[in-house]
């Protein structure tokens, strides 16, 4: 069982949690690119030791990639490249931006040739719809050596305070990819996850409320109605929270489905996990306080650490928690992958066409929302 700390790369990095929780479970980054300049700035301030790349992947020749990293030194590639796109490679269709990006990540593992490659995706790709995407997907890796496997994982059950289902797809030269097992019986609270907001120092970083206020008093009014983990969605929900003189000026039965396309006024829970963080600082508010979230409180419900620091506009810093992969998970698979055993294995990647229950875990999680 290898116990080796594994020096990686990250691609299309974000502000960097993928990378940050790799780097706490013993891994060590080395350079991480993307085209976000905010984000960019972000990584580079939390992760100093490694180089910050803003740019184009289209424009990372090899000639530069060499000037910044030894490719010796690259155990691991990580990412999250958009996979969608290639499904239209039989189509001939080659001017799709998702299939040039993830194009761009196959050509940066060619060039590096690392042991590991990870990298993450919405569910979607691994639904029956898309059984040709990820079959093309496995294949440009299967043709570089690797040995491929995917997992759709639910961040909470990895020790991350709010619900983020992804595909986590690992590939494996001459060694198997394995995933750490959930644990759904540890789940973290928002509780918990509020306790303490302060750095060893503490300091307290991104958690502005004035930013966090109403600007829309009715608003405001109408929220301190809502218990913690509730919302207006239907004709019920306003009957059930809102005074008479409060409610919606709306005709429920004339509205599509006879209801909000999205609920209003959506509080977190308190004492379970909160729902999907998204890119939208106005898309949940405090379980108990009348306003929005904090930069602060979003990224601890996506277990970012204290000490992790978020650059740009209040808006670019919550696309950039929203777009990254909680740190909790990241660890776990970085622990994880510490225990592959490397040599000459028969192992053959999984085919969705030949695993058509592998194909529906994706929706697994759906249906079982619904019945809720």
């Amino acid at each position: 069982m290898s116990k080796v700390n594994y020096k990686f790369i990250d691609l299309f990095s974000g502000c960097g949690g993928f990378s940050k929780g790799l780097e706490s479970a013993g891994h060590k980054c080395l350079l991480g690119v993307d085209f976000e300049e905010a984000a960019v700035r972000s990584f580079a301030r939390n992760h100093p030791h490694a180089h910050a790349l803003h740019m184009d992947i289209h424009k990372l020749t090899k000639p530069k990639l060499a000037e910044l990293v030894d490719f010796d030194e690259i155990d691991m590639v990580v990412g999250g490249p958009p996979c969608q796109g290639f499904s239209t490679v039989g189509k001939g269709d080659a001017d799709d931006a998702r299939n040039s990006l993830f194009r761009q990540f196959v050509r940066i593992v060619r060039i590096t040739n690392p042991k590991i490659i990870l990298f993450e995706n919405v569910t979607g790709i691994l639904a029956s719809k898309n059984q040709q995407v990820l079959k093309n997907t496995f294949k440009s890796f299967e043709k570089l050596g690797y040995h491929m496997d995917a997992k759709v994982m639910s961040a909470d059950e990895y020790g991350v305070p709010s619900r983020r289902r992804r595909a986590i797809i690992m590939g494996v030269k001459q060694g198997i990819p394995q995933f750490p097992s959930p644990n759904s019986k540890k789940l973290v609270s928002v509780k918990k996850a509020f306790e303490n907001f302060k750095t060893r120092k503490g300091v307290i970083h991104n958690h502005d409320i004035d930013k966090a206020l109403l600007s829309n008093k009715l608003d405001e009014k109408r929220l301190s109605f809502i218990p913690a983990g509730a919302g207006i969605r239907y004709e019920r929900d306003e009957k059930k929270f809102l005074p008479k003189r409060l409610r919606y000026d709306v005709n429920w039965q004339e509205m599509n489905e006879n209801r909000f396309r999205q609920t209003r006024l959506q509080r977190i829970p308190w004492e379970d996990v909160a729902p999907t963080i998204l890119t939208s600082r106005t898309m949940y508010y405090h379980p108990h306080e009348n306003r929005y979230l904090t930069v602060r409180e979003a990224a601890s419900l996506q277990s970012f650490p204290n000490d992790f620091v978020f650059e740009g506009s209040t808006t670019a810093q919550f696309k950039q928690i929203g777009n990254a992969v909680p740190p909790a998970l990241a660890k776990k698979l970085g622990q994880e992958i510490k225990k592959i055993s490397f040599g000459d294995v028969k192992y053959r990647s999984l085919s969705v066409l030949e695993n058509p229950e592998f194909a529906q875990k994706a929706f697994t999680y759906r249906k079982a929302r619904a019945a809720n």
